[in-house]
């Protein structure tokens, strides 16, 4: 058992505990532990990510659009493009869709039909109305959370796979970690990056869940005829029904689910591929030959669906970084750097600066319980 107490220890290794770590580094000595046999295998591992300046709602933008010239100067950038499509019936739907992100900073444009059908091949003619918003791109997650882990280690954080913290104390005024293993850890500060299982974290140190859930996403592969172009955009559904994008001439397909579980290894359902399948048969004509592959990934939302990140109220030494849902990957860079500012008491500086770190601290949580 070893006596070194560390200044952080990182609960979690997926994207949003390598990032955390790796802002951490350079100024303190930080432990990253890891539940599984490799980081990243729950949530990170398993997403189809993109950089969609409206995703998650206005709440998130500013954190998605701080994040946006970090991810393009590092490379991890692929342009797409994406596209919310709808019927006639949906216009009151994409009209306050065009209202509620005006003067948020976001590039959006409605298109015509005769725009919308050159973007997308064989759409269906009753799907006539779309919001076209050019700066959409992929993201190379897998190189981005290696960014993350290789830059922790380089600065001196130590990763330990095959952790599942299952016991955490309070010994002579530091936090002991045990694991499954029976391997122990000290530090001055918990972060709680935990993911799916951050609230159950919470429990262990006797702070108050927040009512983080963990959702399941499926995806399927699609082989179409004829294959799908490599310039597709990015398809959603305005009404949330769906998405879809191209990948090496096959298809990424989504019901869009958000179904809730226990934390654990998500599998997909037969019934969400058949979900997803017939939605994307009402809004395209597009042969489908074969689901080649399936599988689904948990996101993990607080009640408001804005992240967490912050002190417990009622234990100091404990800190959320956690509720990220399927946004974390595209604000990583701005929310990493915002709590590590956060933690070890820095200013803001020119990636974070003017985004408002109170809006997502775990206080807003005692103000809506009253």
């Amino acid at each position: 058992m070893s006596e070194r107490v560390y200044d952080f220890a990182v609960i979690g290794a997926g994207m949003a505990g390598a990032s955390v770590a790796a802002e951490l580094a350079p100024y303190a000595s930080v432990a990253v532990l890891e539940a599984e046999d490799a980081p990243g295998y729950h949530s990170t591992g398993r997403s189809a990510a993109f950089w969609e300046e409206c995703y998650g709602g206005p709440g998130i933008v500013p954190l998605t659009l701080a994040s946006g010239a970090f991810l393009r100067e590092g490379g991890f950038l692929k342009s797409r493009g994406a596209l919310y499509v709808g019927r006639g019936e949906d216009k009151p739907v994409l009209d306050d869709f065009m209202t509620t992100f005006e003067g948020t900073g976001v590039t959006i444009e409605r298109l015509d039909r005769a725009t919308l059908s050159e973007k997308i091949p064989h759409l269906r003619a009753d799907w006539d109305d779309a919001i076209w918003e050019p700066a959409c791109a992929d993201i190379d997650v897998a190189g981005l959370h290696q960014h993350y882990l290789k830059s922790s280690k380089r600065a001196g954080a130590e990763l330990r796979c095959r952790a599942r913290v299952s016991q955490i104390e309070r010994q002579r005024g530091v936090w002991k970690l045990t694991t499954d293993q029976g391997d122990a850890i000290r530090a001055e500060t918990i972060i709680n990056a935990a993911g799916a299982w951050a609230d159950p974290i919470a429990e262990l140190v006797g702070a108050r869940p927040l009512g983080i859930k963990p959702l399941r996403r499926t995806v399927a592969q699609l082989r179409v005829a004829p294959d799908a172009p490599d310039d597709l955009p990015l398809v959603l559904d305005i009404n949330g029904g769906f998405y879809f994008k191209s990948d090496n001439g096959r298809l990424w397909l989504s019901p869009h689910d958000e179904i809730p579980t226990e934390p654990c290894d998500a599998a997909p359902e037969e019934l969400d591929v058949a979900l997803a399948i017939d939605r994307f048969q009402q809004v395209t004509d597009w042969p489908i030959e074969h689901v080649e592959r399936r599988w689904a990934g948990l996101r993990s939302f607080a009640p408001d669906h804005l992240p967490v990140y912050g002190r417990a109220p009622e234990c100091e030494d404990f800190y959320w970084f956690a509720g990220q849902g399927g946004f974390g990957i595209q604000t990583a860079p701005a929310a990493a750097r915002l709590a590590a500012q956060d933690i070890l008491g820095h200013s803001a500086d020119p990636l974070t600066a003017g985004i408002a770190r109170e809006a997502y601290a775990p206080q807003r949580f005692l103000v809506h319980s009253v």
